[in-house]
């Protein structure tokens, strides 16, 4: 059995849009979980508007909070997948709260010491027809590396339509062959370097 069978995914739809809308975050999603099932690595996906996630940086904010069957999701995972689409140059208020609850696993260690999401790797996803992927990128992947996850080269993936228009991802009639290739790099490193931190952990925390 290779190391990519015993892999799985799990992605975080942070669009604004409820289901069953339209939305050109998923479209992205889908490329990417396309590419991933074809490496043999499965992938659940959740449209986080669609599940009652309490405001907090707690991993269970009580009274129905719904962040803590998503929490159990992407710990059983090895692969997160964190898409958002741009509103007003920066990531989606769901996304940033995604972040915020991710925020209690700071505090959240085994035996040895480690972060639970230790060993474990994060993509990001941006779409949007205006400027800003870059630094929500950044952003994206400074918050996930703080609570313990790790970032393969070519980690990230965005779409930037024509600033000004309605385009969206959506609406194309064929994926741009950047965003193709990006993806193509990307879930390839994923697989790989989540291959590798299942068979090589980190070391027990100094």
């Amino acid at each position: 059995m290779s190391t990519s069978t015993q892999l799985s995914a799990l992605a975080l739809n942070c669009t604004l849009t409820p289901s069953p809308g339209g939305s050109s975050t998923e479209a992205m999603i889908d490329l990417v979980r396309e590419a991933l099932e074809k490496a043999g690595v499965p992938v659940a996906v959740e449209r986080v508007v669609d599940l009652d996630i309490r405001p907090g940086v707690e991993k269970d904010m009580g009274d129905g909070d719904e962040w803590p069957a998503v929490r159990e999701r992407m710990l059983a995972a090895d692969i997160l997948v964190l898409a958002t689409p741009t509103w007003m140059g920066n990531m989606s208020s769901v996304a940033q709260r995604v972040l915020e609850r991710l925020d209690a696993e700071l505090s959240e260690t085994d035996d040895e010491g480690r972060m639970l999401t230790f060993g474990k790797v994060a993509l990001a996803l941006v779409v949007g027809n205006e400027d800003g992927a870059h630094k929500i990128t950044a952003d994206l992947f400074q918050g996930l590396n703080d609570v313990g996850f790790t970032v393969p080269a070519n980690g990230g993936v965005y779409w930037n339509g024509e600033a000004m228009t309605k385009t969206d991802f959506k609406d194309l009639d064929e994926t741009p062959e950047a965003v193709a290739s990006t993806i193509a790099t990307m879930t390839t490193n994923a697989v790989h370097l989540a291959g590798l931190l299942r068979g090589a952990p980190y070391p027990p925390a100094g």
